[in-house]
């Protein structure tokens, strides 16, 4: 991309938009940032950057625009740019033309992306080759590419894939696609799109790792350039055969009772990086000294406590109706603790596991969503504060069930991430054991 004399506007100065305006800089553009929620020291931040601060019709005269992942597609600064022919493209398809050399895997899905990502990294790692994990997860990919390390694991989303044109993945790993994020793509059809460009740009010599059991990503499978490898608990390329993870030519990955985390879904998040990581030359080895010591990340159905007679859960990670019947599939007999700000979904889907359900807390903003979903089908009791749904769960719970923090909604109502809303649940079960 040629930068002389170039204006490019960035959007958003969070920690993507840093770094994206410490590279363009470094590249020679001259930069100017927007930024909706500008404050007394964000001009300074600006200037220390070495750039200046603008507005949305600025896009009109540059050549290029960046947009962070959060902004929004009915942005003015989108407008500004469609309306002058200039171009915007992510931070991902920047950092993928400034290091086109690099060797990287792009993970995106609904759900599992950022579990895959760090599975597929620490593989890397134990095969005895360096690896840096990016993206979506924490580090801009616009400064991995340049660590040197021997391999990038990117998670990308829908956000970041709509605005690339040649962004070229060695390896693109699509998990699943469900209803989420219809408050910024207009359509699910449009959400597909965008996740389906992880490999547009891919080449007969890549790959592509698609999951064998969902039926919209295996369809969109069709259109990838390289060879498409598949997994699945039943079907795939990667699949349970029985209580073994089954690997091609009818190879053993490991037993699924030596996981340190087995629930279904943990069973295709290993899957799927296992199969991402035989894909960039990482031997079956590495892979299972990974998976045998992997306790999952924070607030993603994490075990909190073992009472004896219930254990309670933390997955205040899962803000879509998919991930909440993903964790409730993985047991028997379950509380739920649903609820929050809805992201525009229907939580209808829920009654799906209906039949698992011992009884269902509703809280926040989307209570009553939550208890109409479940009428006539399982008891709903509203709680107005994670104490209180907490105390209402474990009233209501038998001998060897599992109560389960499993929103379906995001947690902006009552907390400011789902790691705070995970953490005030983590606190109030230790609150409500210490006295029962």
């Amino acid at each position: 991309m040629d930068s002389s004399s170039g204006k490019a506007i960035v959007v958003g100065l969070g920690a993507t938009g840093q770094a994206v305006t410490r590279h363009l800089v470094a590249e020679g553009w001259t930069v100017v940032i927007v930024e909706d929620r500008a404050d007394e020291g964000t001009a300074e931040m600006a200037q220390r950057l070495g750039a200046t601060l603008g507005s949305a019709g600025d896009a009109a005269g540059a050549q290029l625009v960046v947009p962070s992942p959060g902004v929004g597609p009915h942005h003015p600064v989108h407008e500004a740019a469609a309306s002058a022919g200039v171009p915007v493209l992510s931070e991902v398809e920047l950092a993928w033309r400034s290091s086109p050399a690099t060797l990287l895997v792009a993970v995106t899905g609904t759900n599992g992306k950022t579990t895959v990502t760090t599975l597929l990294a620490a593989m890397v790692v134990e095969s005895g080759r360096t690896a840096v994990a990016a993206g979506n997860i924490g580090l801009p990919l616009i400064e991995a590419v340049h660590q040197g390390v021997e391999v990038v694991v990117a998670e990308v989303s829908s956000f970041q894939l709509q605005y690339t044109e040649s962004f070229r993945p060695a390896v693109a790993v699509w998990l699943n696609l469900a209803e989420d994020h219809l408050d910024w793509h207009p359509t699910m059809e449009h959400y597909a799109a965008a996740k389906q460009r992880i490999w547009a740009g891919q080449g007969s010599d890549d790959v592509a790792v698609v999951n064998a059991e969902d039926e919209l990503v295996c369809s969109a499978a069709a259109s990838a350039p390289g060879r498409v490898v598949t997994f699945g608990l039943g079907l795939g390329d990667y699949h349970l055969n029985g209580d073994v993870l089954s690997a091609p030519q009818g190879r053993q990955i490991m037993a699924r009772e030596d996981l340190r985390r087995s629930l279904p879904h943990d069973v295709a998040n290993a899957l799927a990086a296992t199969a991402a990581a035989e894909a960039v030359g990482v031997s079956l080895d590495a892979c299972r000294a990974v998976l045998a010591t992997f306790d999952g990340l924070p607030h993603r159905l994490q075990l909190v406590l073992d009472a004896g007679d219930v254990r309670y859960y933390d997955d205040s990670k899962a803000t879509t109706p998919a991930s909440v019947l993903a964790a409730v599939r993985g047991f028997d007999s379950v509380v739920l603790i649903a609820g929050g700000r809805n992201k525009g979904l229907d939580l209808g889907v829920l009654r799906q596991e209906a039949h698992r359900l011992r009884a269902v807390v509703a809280i926040g903003e989307a209570s009553s969503a939550v208890a109409s979903a479940f009428e006539d089908t399982v008891p709903v009791i509203a709680a107005a504060s994670m104490d209180a749904a907490v105390g209402a769960a474990r009233h209501v719970a038998l001998v060897g069930d599992v109560v389960v923090l499993s929103p379906g909604c995001a947690s902006f109502d009552w907390y400011r991430s789902y790691s705070e809303r995970g953490d005030d649940f983590v606190a109030a079960v230790h609150r409500l054991e210490a006295v029962t």
